[in-house]
């Protein structure tokens, strides 16, 4: 079932994505993946494929915060696979740690705030690369994944995210984006 917010989703995730190609592109629905939804966006070297999901818990409650997700992105002009992001729902002040955790493995993420005049809210990437297969391997085989974060205000947020769907919807990224 395709829930509205991801439908709502899909115009805020272009904006967050990539920022310069929001002006032109819209994102298109490839599927819905039990928790996960895969987009697309654009053609050719423009190009852009993603996999999407909304925390199934949020703390803490009643937080004032933006949409919030976890994301990865394949980027086949660039030659880049997989690619996690963290968005927190929030400003943060720069380079300010995240992190997110899969079953007992925990991997360490940085965020930054937007560039003026764009949406608020933080995006977190991984800090090492080289973590890269192995956070993709442990979201593939886990149940969940929790990201962490703090404010500019320094309010400390935990989201839990359910990986049910998210290698089906990994795959069908991949698939489209030929990665």
């Amino acid at each position: 079932m395709i829930r509205p917010s991801v439908l709502f989703l899909s115009a805020v995730l272009t904006l967050a994505a990539a920022p310069a190609m929001a002006q032109t592109q819209t994102a298109t629905l490839l599927g819905v993946f039990q928790n996960w939804s895969a987009y697309s966006a654009g053609s050719g070297s423009d190009m852009t494929c993603y996999a999407l999901s909304q925390p199934r818990a949020t703390q803490p409650r009643g937080a004032n915060r933006g949409p919030i997700y976890l994301m990865v992105s394949d980027w086949p002009a660039r030659k880049v696979r997989a690619e996690p992001q963290i968005v927190l729902g929030y400003p943060v002040k720069p380079d300010t740690a995240a992190a997110l955790a899969v079953g007992s493995a925990k991997f360490a993420f940085f965020a930054r705030p937007n560039g003026p005049g764009a949406n608020p809210n933080a995006s977190a990437w991984l800090q090492s690369l080289g973590d890269n297969a192995r956070l993709i391997e442990a979201m593939s085989k886990g149940v969940s994944a929790v990201a962490t974060g703090t404010s500019a205000r320094g309010t400390r947020t935990s989201d839990t995210y359910s990986l049910a769907g998210f290698s089906d919807a990994l795959a069908k990224i991949h698939e489209i984006c030929k990665m």
